[in-house]
């Protein structure tokens, strides 16, 4: 390919992604360096903004809430994504429709699967879950204003709402791990769980970092769900980061532009901190191979 047809086919990829991309992460830089209201120019402050949001509890409370719920959230998608994975992949003829069943949670909108899901626990609209725990436990619980019991509501939904995903990646990994090595396994005599163990689970291993790596960085920017899951985030502690930001930028009244910047920068460095083990380990895996 010559150079010229090399520049016309990149250069349009480049603009694009120049335009959505690079231009608003600058423009989100600058900002969390000055004091910006809306309809006024942007005044240098340097570093204030950093130090204001390290020093609000608040976003302290935001980040455990966030980091605690991608711990969990991200162990349930790979063990339960892995458990399904397995079952569908020995399904005969039945398995798209099978598929097809268990995408549905994913490919419904973020908000209107929360919603649905809050009525499960909410005994307005029956709340068969509430129900449930209520006859065994003999007790209400109050799934949307106490934190541990929102925090389980909020953490079900996301991986109700993520698990397809999960299974579906790792579907893909697991038709490619060869029948020899697992039938040679099998005639070396060993167990379905040490085969799985020690066999197929060592040959997918990048897929279920590449898992890990997207689920990481989804259950890091949780906001929308909170909006019918978790309609006293702030009260009682489950304000993610993500959610945190809007309020600052937009909704608290103040409209500091500024501090949700700065607060962005902080959560993409976050992001980039736990990713960057997952990240390593790939690469070395890929120039090993």
């Amino acid at each position: 390919m010559r150079r010229r047809e090399f520049l016309a086919l990149v250069t349009p990829s480049v603009l694009v992604m120049g335009g959505l991309l690079v231009l608003p992460l600058y423009r989100t830089i600058e900002w969390s360096l000055e004091r910006v209201t809306y309809g006024e120019a942007g005044t240098f402050v340097g570093l204030d903004n950093y130090g204001e949001a390290l020093s609000d509890p608040r976003l302290g409370q935001a980040v455990l809430f966030t980091v605690g719920l991608t711990a969990a959230v991200v162990a349930a998608l790979v063990v339960g994504g892995y458990l399904l994975a397995v079952l569908v992949n020995g399904i005969g003829r039945a398995k798209p429709w099978v598929l097809g069943i268990l995408l549905i949670s994913y490919v419904v909108p973020n908000v209107v699967g929360a919603t649905m899901f809050s009525w499960l626990f909410d005994a307005n609209f029956g709340g068969v879950l509430n129900y449930a725990v209520t006859l065994v436990t003999g007790q209400e619980v109050l799934w949307f204003t106490e934190p541990w019991p929102n925090r389980v509501v909020v953490a079900l939904n996301t991986i109700w709402f993520m698990l397809p995903f999960a299974m579906l990646v790792i579907i893909a990994g697991l038709q490619g791990v060869p029948n020899e090595i697992i039938e040679a396994a099998r005639i070396d005599g060993a167990s379905v769980v040490r085969t799985h163990w020690h066999v197929i689970i060592p040959s997918i291993r990048g897929v279920l970092g590449f898992v890990v790596i997207i689920s990481i960085m989804d259950v890091l920017r949780t906001f929308d769900q909170l909006i019918p899951l978790s309609p006293q985030a702030v009260q009682i502690g489950n304000e993610s980061i993500m959610l945190y930001i809007y309020n600052v930028a937009f909704q608290d009244g103040g409209q500091q532009l500024g501090l949700g910047s700065a607060v962005n920068v902080l959560l993409i460095l976050l992001i980039v901190a736990l990713l960057f083990p997952f990240i390593r380990g790939i690469a070395k895996e890929a120039r090993q191979a």
